[in-house]
Parts: structure tokens; C-alpha cells; sequence
């Protein structure tokens, strides 16, 4: 197993395997990717083939990474993914060159990441909280679930939240679970209904020009061929599984998916697909945030050493409070107790600030002052 924050299930339940993260040093900073999805106005018939006249006029994304970006050699073969909306669902359509697709679970909620498989992340707010995991195999077997918090602040992953109204097919260009054939590839094909991320009925819909965060990881392990099966190539000394490969669309610089905050951004545009391209600049802020979670690593350190959150900056040896970004000043300030602290950038400027808490939340409006 890799070093993936991953869940599993136990005869007594669900069991949260916690390892290193980002809570325990401050990593490199790698620009998040951005995707602008483009309305469709014609149905889209999910069958995994996407041959609907949108889909042609989609953009396909950028090519799947290492989860670590730039420190591993690229992937051994090519994921990418196209995305449409309209006012009902996000249609997202995956394509994965494989030689050899295979797949054993067939039950929903299955730990699906122990075949090959395509998974979704989405935090429609943004603010590193309450967000959704849905994954799926070449079976279109699925597992989703729902996080009220990152499993590095306790977060339990709830099982039992299903993407009511999902929609989903697998193709396969070749045959499903025969060694003897070389494939050459499986789409994946999904609308997810807005209303299945609301709460309280709100936010069914985005409006133009709303952003949310998003990323998609590809599970693949190595297999060998035995006995004419597919079985995932071991380490000779342990005789366990090797670690999988995490294929990303946009970099999370660690090994861990579950850190929102590394998570691409999907802009959500009103214009039909095939429109004139519209460039979406992300705000300065979204790169200073890389100061709160700068302070928000040092404080973990600084509590499990002392028992207590630091009360200030200096205090955790930050002594830099004017942070610049694309030509944009904000004031780095931070207020904490014992078992509390709130981080905070606010430019005086255009009255934005910007907090994150001893959680990780983030949270982001104008300032009053």
C-alpha cells in the first residue's frame, strides 16, 4: 500500500489509516490546474461513448501527472478528461489508455481503489470541508462517500451518502479480464446531478462564472499474468502487493488526495461549448493562501512539541507578516489559545480577507475595516 491516506473496511468497520501529511511540514507550492466546462444544450445519453456533438466541441484536459507532480516521471500511460454541464448535472467523460482493463468488484461501496479505477473529488465551496469522493472500476462498480472534514483534522469518510440520481457506463476498447489480448483503452462516463452535493437546498445549481474545486486521481497497480489471471505484481522481500500508482490531473505535490486545498479549479461557464474561449484568472489570494497553510503546518508541529497551539507568529519563527503576490499586498496576522488559532490575509485595499482555522476551514470574504 501506498502512502495514501486511504480508508478500508474491517469486519467492525471502517478503519482511517493516518500517515504523514501536509499538517507536518509545509510543502512546495504547485499551481493548481484550472478547467472551464461549457454548456450543453442538446441531452447527453450516458453510455460512455461521449458521441454527442458537445463532446466534440469539449476541450480535453491536460494529461494525468504523478500525484507528486514534477518529482516522479509522467505516467506510463495517458489519462485525460473532458467536462460539459447544464442545469441539471456535471457530465464528466474519462479516457484511460490501458493494455490490459481488468476489474473484480461488483459491490457498491466496495474499497473500489483495490482494482484500477477512476475517482472523483469535488468541494463545491471550496473551503476544504464538506466534500465528496466517488470512485469507479471497470465493472462501473462505485463507491462514494461524503467528508465533513479531512481525515488530518479526524474526518470520518460517511459511507452510507450515495450520489443519488448519478448516472454512469464503462466502455472498453478490447476485452474486460483477458490476459491472452492487448486493449487499448476504458472510458468512463458520468453525470452527477447538482442536487446530490446540496444541503438545506441550497446551491443546486452554480450560476456563471462559478468556481469550484476539483481533481481526479487514476489508480493503477502492476500485474503479471498467472495462471491466465491478472495478479498484482508482489515485492519478492514482502511478498505484499507493490504500492499503486496515483495518476492525478492536477498535482497534489504529496501522496495524500485527501488535501482540498492542492485540488484544481473547475470554472463553470454559461456559454454552449464551442464558444469563444474565456480565460478565468485565478485572484491573487488563491496563491497567498500558501502562507495560512504555511502557518496552519507550523502550528500542528508547534502543538504536538507543546500541548497548545502558539499564540503568535513569531512565536512559530514567522516573521514576515507582508506578503506579496502578483503585485498584490496582504497582511499576514494570527490570533490563538490553547486549543484554537485563526490565521488570517487580509489586503486593505480591496477589503478581502482570507482565515483559515486550527481545521484547516478555509474562509474568505470582505473585511469590515
Amino acid at each position: 500500500m501506498s502512502q495514501l491516506i486511504r480508508h478500508v473496511i474491517t469486519g467492525m468497520g471502517m478503519v482511517c489509516l493516518y500517515l504523514p501529511s501536509f499538517a507536518q511540514q509545509k510543502q512546495a507550492y504547485v499551481p493548481p490546474r484550472q478547467y472551464n466546462t461549457y454548456q450543453t444544450t442538446a441531452p447527453i445519453n450516458i453510455d460512455g461513448l461521449a458521441n454527442e456533438e458537445a463532446w466534440s466541441k469539449a476541450v480535453w484536459s491536460d494529461d494525468f501527472t504523478d500525484i507528486e507532480g514534477d518529482k516522479q516521471p509522467a505516467p506510463a500511460m495517458r489519462t485525460r478528461m473532458k467536462m460539459l454541464w447544464d442545469q441539471q448535472y456535471l457530465y464528466i467523460f474519462a479516457e484511460m489508455e490501458d493494455p490490459h482493463v481488468w476489474a473484480t468488484l461488483h459491490q457498491h461501496d466496495t474499497i473500489i481503489f483495490q482494482d484500477n479505477d477512476f475517482e472523483v473529488f469535488v468541494d463545491p465551496d471550496g473551503d476544504g470541508e464538506r466534500y465528496f469522493e466517488i470512485e469507479i472500476n471497470a465493472h462501473n462498480t462505485i463507491m462514494d462517500l461524503f467528508m465533513s472534514k479531512a481525515y488530518r483534522v479526524g474526518g470520518d469518510a460517511l459511507m452510507t451518502w450515495d450520489t443519488r440520481g448519478l448516472k454512469t457506463a464503462v466502455q472498453i476498447d478490447g476485452t474486460l479480464n483477458n490476459p491472452t489480448d492487448k486493449d487499448r483503452k476504458w472510458t468512463v462516463e458520468m453525470a452527477i446531478p447538482f442536487s446530490a452535493f446540496a444541503f438545506f437546498n441550497e446551491g443546486l445549481t452554480p450560476k456563471d462564472g462559478a468556481s469550484w474545486r476539483i481533481n481526479f486521481s487514476r489508480v493503477e497497480w502492476d500485474t503479471d499474468i498467472v495462471n491466465g489471471q491478472y495478479v498484482k505484481r508482489k515485492n519478492p522481500q514482502t511478498g505484499k502487493p507493490l504500492p499503486e500508482h496515483n495518476w492525478v490531473w492536477s498535482p497534489q505535490g504529496i501522496i495524500n488526495m485527501h488535501a482540498p486545498e492542492k485540488w484544481g479549479y473547475l470554472h463553470f461557464i454559461s456559454k454552449p461549448a464551442g464558444s469563444t474561449p474565456v480565460t478565468v484568472k485565478l485572484p491573487a489570494i488563491e496563491a497567498a493562501k500558501e502562507h495560512l497553510w504555511e502557518v496552519y503546518a507550523k502550528q500542528q508541529q508547534y502543538r504536538r512539541k507543546n500541548g497548545r497551539y502558539a499564540a503568535t507568529l513569531q512565536t512559530l519563527g514567522i516573521t514576515n507578516t507582508n506578503i506579496k503576490e502578483q503585485g498584490v499586498t496582504y497582511t499576514l496576522q494570527m490570533e490563538g489559545i490553547t486549543n484554537q488559532f485563526t490565521a488570517t490575509l487580509l489586503d486593505k485595499n480591496s477589503r478581502q480577507r482570507c482565515s483559515i482555522n486550527q481545521e484547516g476551514k478555509i474562509s474568505q470574504n470582505a473585511s469590515h475595516e
